[in-house]
């Protein structure tokens, strides 16, 4: 398997950010971790060997990023406000330096790909940006950011927060363009899928009402919010799509 490695030192977040990526050719995914981790999680966590299969064929590539979690939403010591301004830092870093780095790389409409805490920040970019990507897929994620800020809320806390922005959203320009996305969001019913089954479900209700077309796939209660069952799905869906 091709492997690189960059990383961009990146003045306004105040440290380096690095990506990894995986294969030579095939779909671009722009890839996040679990919360707090790092441009390697996914290969520490065995779900690149999950896919090499399809990486080694040429017919995927995972952009691996490094999170901003703890100095942005997860962090146990900035105030709300501090946590929003920084999170807008590492979104407007992945939009500017990223994405035109991976559309040089490859050339291919850009997927965003996220277990757990990333698949809120991949399913986050795409319901926001819907212009600059092609699909997601979102495993085991939370759609807005109650559990980590309480009842707090703000502009930015607003429109980072799918199940808040979007029953809201009346811009024909977002809901068309979202409506020609590929959307797969899958969470498990088994141990430790609370809140993300909930609101993996309410999401899928905004979405309906919406119009907008989504494969929202539930699994069973045997399935776990663990790294087995993120391979698997992973597998699963790269699977239907190709």
């Amino acid at each position: 398997m091709h492997i690189s490695h960059y990383q961009w030192n990146v003045e306004e977040l105040g440290r380096p950010i690095a990506l990894n990526r995986y294969g030579h050719a095939g779909l671009p995914f722009l890839s996040f971790p679990a919360q707090e981790g790092d441009h390697r999680n996914l290969e520490d966590f065995g779900l690149i060997a999950a896919v090499s299969p399809f990486i080694e064929e040429g017919r995927v590539q995972l952009f691996t990023i490094d999170s901003y979690d703890a100095e942005s939403w997860t962090s146990a010591t900035l105030p709300p406000v501090e946590r929003g301004e920084r999170y807008e830092r590492y979104v407007a870093f992945l939009m500017r330096e990223v994405l035109p780095f991976i559309r040089g790389a490859t050339g291919a409409p850009i997927w965003t790909m996220g277990v757990s805490m990333g698949a809120y920040h991949a399913a986050n970019l795409l319901f926001r940006f819907p212009h600059q990507f092609a699909g997601v897929i979102a495993l085991s994620g939370v759609y807005e950011l109650s559990e980590f800020l309480g009842e707090y809320m703000d502009e930015r806390v607003y429109y980072n927060s799918p199940l808040r922005f979007l029953p809201n959203l009346e811009d024909p320009y977002y809901v068309e363009e979202l409506r020609r996305k590929n959307i797969i969001l899958c969470v498990g019913q088994g141990a430790w899928e609370e809140p993300m089954l909930t609101q993996t479900r309410q999401i899928a209700e905004i979405l309906q009402a919406k119009g907008i077309p989504a494969w929202v796939d539930v699994w069973g209660a045997d399935v776990h919010h663990d790294w087995p069952w993120w391979h698997r799905q992973l597998v699963y869906f790269l699977g239907h799509i190709l």
